[in-house]
């Protein structure tokens, strides 16, 4: 080395001025350096649970606030402004049987429908409208009262502090159409008493509503409408007086068609049981079953109804071919469901409005719902308005905590194994997922092609209704596509929905229990084959998070809703197969049945906890 090289190191050294060249920087995967601490989240996934969940909520609200003349037609206004039970009637039948009815506070408890708290003053629980919001003229006629949107479309569920949060757009796992109508047949029998002929039950019935009718109006002005002000119509105690003289002007008429209504309402469901739920399933589905309908039995009840009084041979034929009872559906977020014309708009493809994506057009599945209680003019305003709240409204989120650590590692599964099928827009019709094919078969072509002539009179190409901003047409189009000379898409071909539709999960934690015909209670027993009860409860508004469904278990208790228990061995329809065992599709295995790796179903569970 250079002396004198080596004498300026010796004097650097010797006074402390040297400085040593820094060491390299450790590479981040040194195992000597300690690594980031804490759990690794999705960036697909929030990051604060709490905070997305306030976030999904203000952005609803703000939405139905955009919507409010939708979301109270679809919530609140009646399917026909015409026809229906007279309002009159309907609420003096828990004067007339207290003992068959639910609390003062709510006759129609017991049918699973609720007094909404954020509409304190509406006179009738959630779920009912009556005539007299939807009129152009308020007094011109007696009010009606019918089902709406809402009895099966706003549900509940209890919060860890007993709070309830309501669910717009998702599922009243309570209501209980069948509860309904025999307790109004059984009303009507007690008013009846021993007689037996037409004339003599119609007497019978009449003096008994009008005595209820009477003693209750004397007691309060207001008993039947509380005073309740909607936007500028007010049913106070002026309108209530002049609806009990216009009641009893056409009492003659408006009871005996009532009585006759409801009775054939129920003769029609006991046909349809005697039909296709024989075999132990009978007494069930006449107590009825909440949260679960067959709405196209209860629809083509009304067809049977008609054949029975022109004298028909065998009104039976009338009834569906199967079975069809299946749980009553989420209905937000339909624009991910909904289905565009293909290339020369020929067809729609790419829609799963329901169980089989059989009715492709929005308005025309909002009408069918409609038509299921047999009304006479049913308001198209209706559908229109839900067509335009639904396409946009979205899910509500998961109300409880979050693993989404846990959640990051479901997201890869439900890539792997889930999003092909649950993806939006999916139309295809799945036949292979071993469920009871009952419900997929129920519409046959005849049934198809009455659906169709039905659905074009009450809303054809020149029907014109107003949405509060000049009339529109809402069955000439679609997407800006004439439906002239496309009727035929109204209803799709029979032959392509034998099967089921995969549909987006988007708010999949409140739609339990699972599968078509509800047989599943959560999400963890339904990829979890081996551990399905055949026993369990619906109906109550507690929640197991654990399993991510609503409380099941027979031997829990529970203070809210209306619990029953439903067997799912009761018969082929109930049965609980199905999304049971892997799939391969175009070369591809899906796994369905999470029996053998319970780890990886729970991460998949917490991940749909935040769809």
């Amino acid at each position: 080395m250079n002396k004198t090289l080596v004498a300026s190191l010796v004097i650097c050294i010797a006074m402390g001025a040297c400085k040593r060249k820094p060491p390299p920087e450790p590479k981040p995967d040194d195992p000597e350096v300690d690594q980031p601490t804490g759990p690794v989240i999705s960036p697909n996934l929030p990051k604060d649970w709490s905070k997305e969940q306030t976030r999904r909520r203000e952005a609803k609200a703000a939405y139905i606030a955009e919507h409010q003349a939708a979301y109270d037609w679809f919530t609140n206004f009646p399917f026909s402004e015409k026809d229906g039970y007279p309002y009159i009637i309907l609420r003096l039948l828990p004067v007339i049987a207290p003992e068959l009815w639910g609390s003062e506070e709510n006759f129609l408890d017991v049918a699973g429908l609720f007094m909404d708290e954020r509409q304190p003053d509406y006179p009738l629980a959630r779920g009912v409208g009556f005539s007299g919001l939807a009129r152009a003229d308020a007094g011109g006629n007696i009010d009606y009262v019918s089902f709406t949107c809402g009895a099966c479309h706003v549900g509940r569920v209890a919060l860890a502090d007993g709070t309830i949060q309501y669910l717009d757009g998702g599922v009243n796992t309570e209501f209980n159409v069948a509860q309904f109508r025999t307790r109004v047949y059984q009303t009507l029998q007690k008013m009846y008493g021993e007689h037996t002929s037409r004339v003599r039950k119609d007497l019978a019935a009449g003096e008994a509503i009008i005595e209820a009718l009477d003693t209750m109006h004397l007691q309060d002005p207001n008993f039947f409408y509380k005073d309740y002000q909607y936007n500028d119509r007010h049913f106070d105690a002026e309108y209530e007086a002049a609806q009990v003289k216009l009641f009893k002007k056409k009492a003659l008429t408006v009871i005996p068609l009532y009585l006759l209504r409801a009775e054939m309402e129920f003769e029609a469901y006991k046909a349809l049981i005697a039909k296709n739920y024989e075999g132990g399933f009978e007494d069930q589905m006449l107590a009825g079953t909440g949260g679960m309908i067959d709405a196209t039995g209860v629809n083509l009840g009304n067809v049977y109804v008609l054949e029975r009084l022109t004298g028909a041979k065998d009104p039976t034929q009338a009834l569906p071919p199967t079975p069809g009872i299946t749980d009553i559906m989420a209905v937000w977020e339909q624009g991910k469901r909904r289905a565009h014309w293909n290339d020369d708009q020929t067809a729609l493809v790419g829609g799963a409005g329901q169980w089989n994506g059989n009715i492709p057009i929005p308005i025309y599945r909002n009408l069918i719902a409609a038509l299921t209680f047999g009304l006479i003019g049913t308001d198209v305003r209706v559908a229109a308005f839900g067509e335009e709240l639904l396409d946009g409204l979205s899910a509500d989120p998961y109300p409880f905590e979050v693993d989404l650590a846990l959640a990051t590692t479901g997201e890869a599964l439900f890539q792997t194994h889930c999003v092909d099928c649950h993806r939006p827009h999916n139309g295809t019709t799945y036949t292979e997922l071993g469920t009871d094919m009952n419900r997929a078969k129920v519409v046959d072509e005849s049934i198809a092609a009455s659906a169709r002539r039905l659905l074009k009179f009450e809303c054809g190409l020149d029907t014109e209704i107003d949405l509060g901003q000049g009339k529109v047409k809402p069955c000439a189009t679609f997407d800006g596509v004439s439906l002239a000379g496309r009727e035929q898409l109204i209803m799709s071909p029979v032959n392509e929905h034998w099967g089921y539709n995969a549909l987006p999960l988007g708010g999949v934690w409140a739609q339990a229990p699972y599968l078509h015909n509800g047989s599943v209670p959560t999400l963890y027993h339904l990829l979890v084959a081996d551990e399905r009860p055949g026993t369990f409860v619906k109906g109550r508004l507690e929640y197991d998070e654990a399993h991510v469904g609503y409380s099941w278990d027979p031997s829990a208790t529970s203070a809210t809703g209306n619990p029953y228990e439903f067997n799912t061995a009761a018969a082929d329809v109930t049965s609980n197969r199905g999304h049971d065992r892997d799939v391969t599709r175009d070369g591809k295995t899906y796994k369905l049945n999470w029996t053998d790796d319970k780890d990886g179903a729970r991460a998949l569970v917490e991940y749909m906890k935040t769809l």
